[in-house]
Order: C-alpha cells, then structure tokens, then sequence
C-alpha cells in the first residue's frame, strides 16, 4: 500500500482537527447549560423528574429521524459542510430560547432546537472524519475528535461551577447567556473545513439496509437495546443531588466524567486499532453496566467520585469506537446513512428509554432505573462480543477484513 502523500496528510489532519475545534467550542457551550438544566427544571421551574424524562425523551427522539435523513443526503448531495454548519447553528438558537422560557414548556421547544442541530449534523461531520483519516487509523481519527469534544465539555462544565453563584432564576440564566458566545464560534469555525463541495450528479436519495453488512446489522439491534437502558444523564445529575451532593458539587461530578473521557479518548481510539473494536466496545459496555448498576445501590459520596470517573473510561471506550466500527463496515456511497442510521437508533432509543426511566423513578424509587440500565448493559457487552465474533473479527478485529473495491475506505 503505498503512503499519503504529505499534502494529503496535511489536509486530513487540519480537517480533523478544525472539526475537533467545532466539537470544542459547541460542546464547551452546550455543557454550561446541560449539567445545570435538569437542576434548573426542578428547582427553578417546578418540574418533576417524569417531565425532565419526557423533555429528554422527546427531544432525542424527534431529532433522531433526522440523523438518518441528514446522513442520506449527505451521500447523495455531498453537501457534509453545509449541513454541519447549519446543525451547530442550532446550538446559539437552543442557548436563546432556554434564556426566553419561563416554564418547562419553553426548555422542551429549546431542546427539540438543540437536538434537530445535532440530528442535521452528526452523520455529515463523522462522514467528513472519516474521509480525511489516514488509512487504517479511524479510531486514531475518532478519539482524537472526541478528546477535542470532551476537553470542551469538561472547560464549559467548570465554568459553570465557578459562575454558579446562587441557585435561583437569575443564577442559572447568567449562564446561559454567557453561553452563547462559544454556540457562535462553534459553527463560524465549520467554514474553514476543507472539501465538501456540491455533487453536481445527484444520486438517487435512497438506503439500503440488505447492503449493510451482518455484523452491522446486528451491531445496531444490540445498540437499540442497549440505549433502552441508556437514559438521559440529566437522571444521574439528579440521582447525584438526592444523594447529597449540591447543585455546584454535582457539576464537579459531570467535569471529572468529562475530564476523565477527553483524557483517555484519543489513546483508546489507538488502542482499538491495534486490537479491535469489538474488545473495547465490550468492555465499555461492561463498565457502563458497572457504574449504573452502583449508581443505583450506592449513596456513598466517595463512590460516586469512582463511579463518574469510571463513567469517563466508558465514553472513551466508546464513542469513538462505534462510530469508527460503522465507517468500517459501511459500504462507502452509504457512509453518511449509515452514521447516521446508528445516530438515529441510540437517539430513537431515548425516547421510550426516558420515559421509563421517570416512570420507575416515580414508581419504584430513584435506583429503579439505574438497576435497569445496568443489566441491560451487561447483555449489550456479551451481545456484542458474540455479534462481532469469527475469524475476520478476531485479533485485530476488523482492520484484518480484506479490501472491498470501490467500497474500501479511501484517504
């Protein structure tokens, strides 16, 4: 195989890392807001935790649709670019409504704004990583994008917690208005992305789900299953807080998940690599399994600081991973439709898994859903080990499958 040019490399690397910078800025905004919301809903607004569920649920799901959608179209436009900086546009029109709403209503209209953003615009911005990646380094491409993301996240949560002064109205809503400056600095950084220009053959706008491959298909029903367990983390935020942790602690909580995930995302983006995703996907999913499962029992302030970091290895193990697995197996012309199939999956998960979240919290008491999550996390880990099993997948997993024509990846 013969090497990239340094050009081409060059181009690959600046892509990424300009993306990176997108994820930084929008991510360092959206986690000012998010960890404080459901604290906001509950102590501000008057919400239960069953509405916090709906607003999650409903939020996730409606935009859900839209990944697979955006994902498609990417394909057969190749227009990737201009649909991510539209989706990250939709950060700043989130932070505006939330700092408008008087009521829970208002949060849901700007969490549907938020979450269409996000649905427009992740299957083209992992399709765009995925092209500018160096051959056979995906999950080096991935972790890196996702350690740019959670350094964001983790900055944006401990400002935060140094501008949360005061847990009334007006505590919270100077935070969101300061939000607002990096939710506009995330989409203007979209325009210096390299490529992406307009398709002038249209293909036909379709998907094919006989074409995916086996093992992907069956990756994806055990991610839908999966996130059935997988509820809002607006449910830990405030499992957090009725285990005695205050509003300003429980964010500390959140920034060492997130500290934790950006430090070691890149390195096990490597990592799977060198001895494939199935082995870091399986134990990500056995430790998310772990941390609910005590989340659920324990109301120990130490355990919590364990849990929430472990919480950390497990996002690391697994965001970039899953991603980097469905850009392996997707044929190349369904690239964007199939990141943004998976996207679409986990998000239509969210809904019934919101729901029933609030539902046993309400009904069975705050450890219900966590008890939950949990075991249904461990049979995602066996599941998915038996899915991504054989020959071809063992070793060094699926970078050991041989090249497939027009559809190997390219660049």
């Amino acid at each position: 195989m013969s090497k990239q040019p340094a050009s081409r490399k060059r181009f690959a690397v600046s892509n990424i890392v300009i993306l990176g910078l997108v994820s930084f800025f929008t991510d360092l905004s959206v986690e000012m807001v998010y960890p404080i919301l459901p604290l906001y809903l509950t102590s501000a607004l008057g919400a239960t935790p069953a509405i916090v569920g709906i607003i999650e649920g409903i939020a996730e799901s409606l935009a859900s649709v839209l990944k697979l959608f955006s994902g498609m179209i990417a394909d057969k436009y190749n227009n990737k670019k201009q649909l991510a900086f539209f989706g990250y546009s939709a950060s700043f029109l989130n932070k505006a409504i939330i700092l408008l709403s008087t009521s829970w209503p208002g949060i849901l209209l700007a969490r549907i704004a938020d979450r269409f953003g996000k649905g427009v615009r992740t299957a083209p911005r992992d399709a765009l990583i995925a092209e500018s990646a160096e051959n056979g380094k995906l999950g080096k491409a991935y972790g890196l994008h996702k350690a740019f993301d959670m350094t964001g996240a983790s900055i944006g949560i401990l400002l935060a917690f140094v501008l949360l002064d005061s847990s009334d109205a007006d505590g919270f809503r100077n935070i969101f208005a300061i939000s607002m400056i990096p939710a506009l600095i995330g989409p203007l950084c979209v325009l210096f992305v390299k490529g992406g220009k307009r398709e002038t053959n249209v293909k036909k706008l379709n998907f094919k789900w006989k074409e995916l491959d086996a093992r992907l298909k069956l990756f994806l029903a055990v991610i839908f299953l999966f996130t059935l367990g997988n509820s809002s983390n607006a449910f830990i935020l405030l499992r957090a807080a009725n285990a005695g942790f205050s509003s300003r602690d429980a964010i500390l909580l959140y920034f060492v998940f997130n500290v934790v995930a950006s430090v070691l995302s890149y390195p096990v983006g490597r990592l799977s690599d060198g001895i494939g995703r199935k082995y870091t996907l399986c134990a990500g999913y056995f430790l998310y399994g772990v941390v609910y499962l005590g989340i659920g029992m324990s109301n120990s302030a130490a355990a919590f600081w364990g849990l929430f970091a472990l919480y950390g290895v497990y996002t690391a193990l697994t965001a970039g991973g899953e991603r980097a697995l469905i850009a392996e197996l997707a044929p190349a012309r369904l690239k964007s439709g199939a990141l943004g199939l998976h996207s679409a999956i986990a998000g239509a998960g969210l809904l019934p898994a919101s729901l029933i979240a609030g539902a046993l919290w309400d009904a069975l008491g705050q450890s219900a859903p966590f008890m939950l999550g949990g075991v249904l996390a461990l049979v995602a880990s066996v599941a998915v080990f038996i899915a991504l099993g054989g020959k071809r997948a063992a070793g060094c997993g699926l970078l050991s499958l041989p090249p497939r024509g027009a559809d190997r990846q390219r660049g």
